[in-house]
């Protein structure tokens, strides 16, 4: 089925508890997504949002994307307004970008559905088909609507025999204000409360769980990935980080910094899950185990 984002055209794809669409000359952009029985994107939509490059206007659009790091302009922010290849799957679809001019990495974003369940599986890959290498890190970006609260699991446990190492790192950005009243610190978990206030706030860490979630209006969603503890990260070694500001919060995962040499592929995979009718950070426990 084909349907409309602001002017670009964009194709369904759905099962018995979930809709999505994602843009077919753009991208690779997943930009809306519905539980079933709702009209409710819960997604941010920020169409006009971007920001200026060498290379042209870089449009946020909203939804969920793929980058890498570290965050550089004009290598992160090179425009994909072109069309894109897709090939439809069983259970799926897989969205290939044209390599990028500046660098030469080729985007691919794969989609598949769970059967029986409000889940699906992202698989991002990036391609280096140029002539140098590049050491950068997939970075994974969901782009949800305010109103809401990102919950972040901390790591209460030792990482070494007599636990004297320490076990958590809290990473902040230049216009993150320590007493940011969005932020709440806790020993098992960090919430960043959804609301529309400046200047933004962005926090990351190294995340040992393996998962992160978004608590709004009763419904829970959460992004799985592996993690890889003992590997290097960007951005002071995070895996995980979230930035809020006055029109939408985001989740981002990482995977480890890594040279990508010519003609190879590095991947990174994140599930998702949608839970309702979670009234309580009790139930939020139990449906994350």
């Amino acid at each position: 089925m084909s349907n409309d984002y602001y002017g670009l055209t964009t194709r369904s794809l759905e099962n018995d508890f979930l809709r999505l669409e994602f843009l077919t000359d753009a991208g690779p952009r997943i930009v809306r997504l519905f539980l079933r029985g709702s009209e409710e994107n819960w997604f941010a939509e920020v169409p006009q949002k971007k920001i200026a490059t060498p290379l042209g206007d870089y449009f946020f659009r909203g939804g969920h994307r793929l980058w890498y790091a570290p965050e550089k302009i004009p290598q992160t922010y090179q425009p994909d307004n072109a069309p894109i290849h897709i090939e439809s799957l069983v259970d799926g679809v897989s969205l290939h970008q044209s390599p990028e001019p500046l660098t030469g990495i080729r985007k691919h974003i794969e989609i598949h559905l769970h059967a029986g369940r409000a889940a699906l599986t992202l698989t991002h890959s990036l391609e280096n088909t140029g002539t140098q290498s590049i050491e950068l890190a997939p970075w994974a970006l969901t782009m949800l609507k305010l109103g809401g609260v990102a919950i972040l699991p901390q790591t209460r446990e030792p990482v070494d025999e007599h636990g004297l190492l320490p076990n958590r790192n809290l990473v902040l950005w230049r216009y993150t204000r320590v007493n940011d009243p969005r932020l709440e610190l806790r020993d098992d978990v960090v919430r960043l409360h959804a609301r529309a206030e400046l200047p933004p706030c962005k926090i990351g860490y190294l995340n040992r769980a393996g998962w992160m979630a978004y608590w709004r209006n009763e419904i829970l969603f959460v992004k799985r990935f592996t993690p890889h503890p003992s590997a290097l990260h960007p951005d002071l070694n995070c895996n995980v980080e979230v930035y809020c500001n006055d029109e939408f919060i985001e989740l981002e995962t990482l995977a480890p910094m890594q040279r990508l040499e010519p003609q190879q592929s590095i991947t990174h995979t994140e599930t998702w899950e949608f839970y309702t009718h979670v009234h309580t950070l009790e139930q939020i426990q139990e449906r994350i185990k």
